[in-house]
């Protein structure tokens, strides 16, 4: 018993010295924190009382800058005012000065005016004295003076007149003969005569049958990538090669001359030889335009220009090659321009332009002329040659003097004998309409009129027709030709529909 009550006596009295422990310890901690937090506060106050310091130190600095610089601007001010007021000053006494010369210019202008008022009436009182005296007006003494003259001297007049006339006459036609003729025997240029036909030489007759191919394909071929019909006959080592444009007659030439010299002639050689003799005409009509340019000296044409030049190289006019028709009317034109003293640069260019529409005229609508004309404006040509090149037809008049040159050198040069043909004109004009009906079908891809006109082929899309469609086409363009074209004998359309599948294999 007396154990648990020392036990419990113990253990009280344990709990109550560490209560009074924890207590002593808690107190002494929140001193300690208590002197930090106060240590704290004490330096942030300084500090802040160091920083409020310092930006009022700031502010008062501001202010004296502020108080300056609003200083400086009060005196700058009062400077441009003070310039302002001399320069009003200035003027102000500029503008009175203008006024008094103004014054004064009105009142010498016054006394001009009344000079000019007793001028006129002197002039009047003279002129009423001499007709009292002369007992006739001005008119009625001028008119008096010439008739008294042309009667005594009609005659003489007369005669006078008419010899200068013939005399007028005979030099200005002598002078024309003369510049013309020294023109023509300055350029004396070769005529060949364009033809429908082409031939090509082959080593042998026996060159004959594979250009023909089995069943005839190889040649079927090559007719239809070029569009013109090749003639194998009896006439030894030569092929024929017949169409009315030259283009496609080059174009099947030069890819038989390939085929012939390589010797690999099937399907597949002959359309890739086609293509790239297409791609080697454009790059010759490139060629063709700048000899021709090289060849007149005339420069500061735009390449697409000079390639549009080339392309007359293809392009013919009543049989004459366009292209060398121009270069022909150029040189004519300077010689002319020469003799007369006008532009030659002017004439030369004018000339060589002058049928430039005839390069796009079959895919543009208009005349040769007035296509020209818009080409050459699009092109930065100048106005004079514009002026020059238009009136060649008489369709502008004439504005001058290079104008009236071209005039005169394009029918020197398309009058010489054998240089045009009106029947081969004509002939190519059907063969164009009759392709032109064939192609105003939608369905119509492309077409040629092969066989001197008496038969079109016409390839379509056979995506947008089918066989039946394609018999049906025929009869249609047949309908159109019979209502539209006058030809003799008969006409032959051939629709053509070829569907091809193409696949790799990788």
């Amino acid at each position: 018993m007396d154990i648990v009550i020392v036990s419990l006596g113990t253990l009280l009295l344990g709990g109550v010295i560490g209560y009074f422990s924890r207590q002593f310890f808690a107190k002494k901690q929140v001193e300690s924190a208590e002197a930090k937090v106060g240590k704290i506060f004490s330096d942030a106050k300084d500090k802040a009382a160091e920083t409020v310091l310092e930006a009022q130190n700031k502010a008062v600095k501001i202010l004296e800058d502020a108080k300056a610089d609003e200083s400086e601007r009060v005196r700058q001010i009062a400077r441009n005012e003070e310039r302002v007021a001399k320069k009003e000053d200035s003027l102000d006494k500029k503008s009175t000065d203008i006024d008094k010369q103004k014054e004064g210019l009105q009142e010498k202008s016054k006394q001009i005016m009344s000079i000019k008022e007793e001028v006129e009436k002197i002039k009047e009182e003279q002129l009423e004295k001499l007709q009292k005296i002369a007992e006739l007006d001005q008119e009625k003494a001028r008119a008096i003076i010439i008739d008294r003259v042309e009667k005594m001297h009609q005659e003489e007049i007369l005669k006078r007149i008419k010899i200068l006339e013939a005399e007028g006459m005979e030099e200005v036609n002598k002078k024309a003969n003369n510049i013309i003729v020294q023109a023509i025997q300055k350029y004396s240029g070769t005529h060949t005569a364009e033809t429908t036909t082409s031939t090509v030489e082959i080593p042998s007759d026996e060159m004959k049958g594979r250009i023909i191919g089995r069943e005839g394909r190889n040649i079927r071929t090559l007719e239809q990538l070029t569009g013109v019909e090749v003639i194998i006959d009896d006439t030894p080592e030569t092929i024929i090669i017949s169409g009315f444009d030259p283009i496609r007659r080059q174009v099947a030439k030069l890819s038989l001359e390939k085929l012939i010299s390589d010797g690999r002639i099937h399907p597949a050689r002959i359309e890739e030889v086609v293509d790239e003799t297409k791609k080697e005409i454009i790059n010759s009509v490139k060629e063709a335009g700048e000899v021709a340019v090289a060849d007149l000296g005339v420069v500061g044409f735009d390449p697409k220009l000079v390639q549009l030049i080339g392309r007359l190289k293809y392009r013919t006019s009543y049989g004459q090659n366009v292209l060398l028709h121009s270069v022909e009317v150029a040189r004519l034109s300077a010689s002319i321009a020469s003799e007369l003293k006008a532009d030659v640069t002017i004439a030369k260019k004018a000339g060589l332009l002058h049928d430039i529409g005839k390069a796009v005229d079959h895919e543009i609508q208009g005349t040769h002329v007035e296509i020209g004309i818009n080409i050459l404006k699009k092109f930065g040509i100048s106005e004079d040659v514009i002026i020059a090149m238009k009136s060649h037809h008489e369709d502008f008049p004439y504005e001058s003097t290079e104008a009236v040159i071209i005039k005169v050198a394009d029918a020197i040069s398309a009058s010489r004998p054998g240089a045009r043909k009106d029947t081969l004109e004509n002939y190519i004009k059907r063969l164009e309409e009759l392709e032109n009906i064939a192609n105003s079908f939608e369905e119509v891809e492309k077409s040629y009129a092969i066989q001197a006109g008496r038969e079109v082929r016409v390839f379509v899309t056979p995506e947008k027709i089918d066989d039946m469609g394609a018999m049906k086409l025929s009869r249609k363009i047949a309908d159109r030709i019979e209502e539209t074209l006058n030809y003799p004998g008969e006409i032959k359309v051939h629709v053509i529909r070829e569907t091809r599948a193409v696949e790799y294999a990788r």
